[in-house]
């Protein structure tokens, strides 16, 4: 069995989240691991929970809000080169979780393969956009996938076939410890037209949110049959600031933070939305981002 002092070399004590998230605010992880291989990887997971600790996975860090006091128990970022490998043959595509979400979008679009196009200009990796099943109005990342190949939390990798995903609007029933790769089943078609969908959705979703300002994407999900966008907004609460944090102009249901924000404003501005729009319509919003 290995133990933790077997990885003091891809090992950092205190390591400061903040940089690793793109709202840029939170607190340190007591232990950070960036393992280089996939076994090293499995190591790592059984070490941890040899040693009682709670484990975390992080990925681009897109939809995570880290509190001040930092995260207790182990993170492990998947940046190395070996979760990130994208292969593609014939009309499937096989990424790496650790793969940017970006990247797998273009790489399907050069080599005329179409699905995610739609996906285009979500932030993060492709393995925090197949566990919250990622997407917009004209598609989800979820119908697209056919296997993902997972590390349970016992250290055993897994094979999930698609008769055992179910995917529903931005979950999944991947909930084991960490997803390692995606393989997406997708339909031939002429790349340029698959480019100019592309960037009519970018250009679309550039005029309607905050794309430049350090934010964490949509902080809540969509009610039913409503937005949480149109609701935030219908209250009167855009432009709403607590210290160095604010609801977008652009589009209310982003929370965009200058620098030196605290985790504590922008959970305080979240509770001050949820509040109001409870009181003004009778309607609780679900947290779309993972508060750690």
């Amino acid at each position: 069995m290995p133990s933790l002092d077997d990885f003091n070399e891809i090992t950092r004590r205190d390591e400061p989240l903040a940089p690793h998230t793109w709202m840029k605010v939170g607190g340190p992880a007591q232990l950070f691991f960036e393992p280089r291989s996939v076994d090293e990887l499995k190591g790592v997971a059984s070490a941890c929970h040899a040693a009682g600790l709670p484990i975390r996975v992080l990925g681009g860090g897109s939809n995570i809000l880290v509190r001040d006091e930092g995260v207790p128990g182990a993170v492990i970022r998947l940046s190395a080169p070996a979760f990130a490998e994208v292969t593609i043959e014939g009309e499937r595509l096989k990424a790496g979780a650790g793969a940017l979400l970006s990247h797998v979008v273009t790489r399907a679009a050069e080599a005329g393969l179409a699905g995610l196009e739609s996906l285009v200009g979500i932030p993060g990796t492709v393995g925090g956009a197949v566990r919250g099943n990622s997407g917009g109005r004209t598609g989800e990342i979820g119908e697209h996938v056919t296997r993902v190949t997972v590390l349970t939390a016992q250290g055993d990798i897994v094979v999930r076939e698609e008769d055992e995903l179910s995917f529903a609007y931005r979950s999944s029933s991947l909930n084991e410890l960490a997803i390692l790769s995606v393989e997406f089943d997708l339909k031939p078609e002429n790349a340029d037209e698959i480019a100019q969908r592309m960037k009519k959705t970018w250009v679309l979703k550039k005029a309607a949110q905050p794309l430049s300002f350090q934010s964490a994407g949509c902080i809540f999900k969509n009610p039913r049959g409503q937005s949480a966008g149109a609701l935030i907004e219908q209250a009167g609460l855009k432009g709403t600031r607590v210290g160095k944090c604010e609801v977008s102009d652009r589009h209310a249901n982003f929370i965009v933070t200058d620098v030196g924000v605290r985790s504590a404003d922008v959970l305080t501005l979240i509770d001050l939305i949820r509040t109001t729009v409870a009181e003004k319509y009778g309607v609780d919003l679900e947290l779309e981002i993972q508060v750690w």
